[in-house]
C-alpha cells in the first residue's frame, strides 16, 4: 500500500527523513553520489555523524526558491499533465518499509497514468559538468528518480532542469526535460531495490556496509 501524508512543518519533515532511505540517499548507496559515500550515509543514519546542514548554501537557496516557479512553468508548458504539489510531503510504500520519498510534484496524464515531477537547478562549471547533462540525466539524479518510481509506484518520471551558465560576465539559462518510463527501466529498478534492501539490513543490524566505489 502506498501512502502520502503532509507533515505540519519543515522541521517535522526534516526529522522524518532521517529515519529511512530517501531519494537523495539512493545514489550514495550504489556509489553514484558526488557528495558522500555509502559509509558516510550509514554513519549519518545511525547517528555516528551529524546530518550536514546545507540550507545556507547559495545554490541550495536558489533551488528552493526557484522550485515553485519552475513547477508553475512546467504546468504552463505541458497542459497535457495535471500537476499537483503539497509542501512537506512524505510518500511511503509497505513493499519498501525502509524507504520514503518527498516529491517536487506529481502528475497525471490524459490517460490517467501517474507520474513524478522532479525539479533541479544547476550552475554548470566546466566541460565535465556540462557533459553530465548532454543527452542524459546525471547518474545521481537518475538513481534518485528510480527511487521515486519504486516508492510511489509511478508509471513515469519527468526531470525538469534549469542549467545556468556564466560566460564572459553574462548569465545564460537553459531548460531541459528528461523522461523515464517505468517499463523501460525494470532491470535498474530491481538493482536499486536489492541495493537499498541490503543497506537497510546494515542499518537494522548496526553493521557498516562495505565501501561501494563508483564504476570507472
Amino acid at each position: 500500500m502506498i501512502t502520502h501524508t503532509t507533515l505540519n512543518s519543515r522541521d517535522e519533515w526534516l526529522e522524518a527523513r532521517k529515519h529511512s532511505i530517501g531519494g537523495s540517499d539512493a545514489a550514495a548507496i550504489v556509489g553514484a553520489s558526488p557528495y558522500k559515500t555509502n559509509i558516510a550515509l550509514w554513519e549519518e543514519k545511525t547517528g555516528r555523524q551529524a546530518f550536514p546542514d546545507i540550507s545556507d548554501k547559495e545554490a541550495v537557496r536558489y533551488g528552493v526558491n526557484a522550485e515553485e516557479h519552475l513547477r508553475a512553468l512546467f504546468a504552463l508548458d505541458f497542459p497535457e499533465y495535471e500537476v499537483f504539489y503539497q509542501p512537506n510531503n512524505i510518500w511511503k510504500n509497505t513493499e519498501y518499509p525502509f524507504a520514503h520519498c518527498s516529491l517536487d510534484g506529481w502528475l497525471t496524464d490524459h490517460e490517467g497514468r501517474f507520474g513524478v515531477l522532479e525539479i533541479k537547478t544547476s550552475t554548470i562549471q566546466g566541460a565535465a559538468m556540462k557533459a553530465k547533462w548532454n543527452g542524459r540525466i546525471p547518474e545521481n539524479y537518475y538513481i534518485q528518480l528510480l527511487h521515486y518510481l519504486l516508492v510511489t509506484g509511478a508509471d513515469f518520471a519527468i526531470l525538469k532542469a534549469k542549467l545556468i551558465y556564466h560566460i564572459d560576465g553574462e548569465t545564460f539559462a537553459q531548460i531541459r526535460h528528461y523522461r523515464i518510463d517505468r517499463e523501460e527501466v525494470s532491470a535498474d529498478l530491481d538493482f536499486l531495490e536489492e541495493a537499498e534492501r541490503e543497506f537497510a539490513e546494515h542499518l537494522k543490524n548496526d553493521t557498516p556496509p562495505a565501501l561501494t566505489l563508483p564504476e570507472i
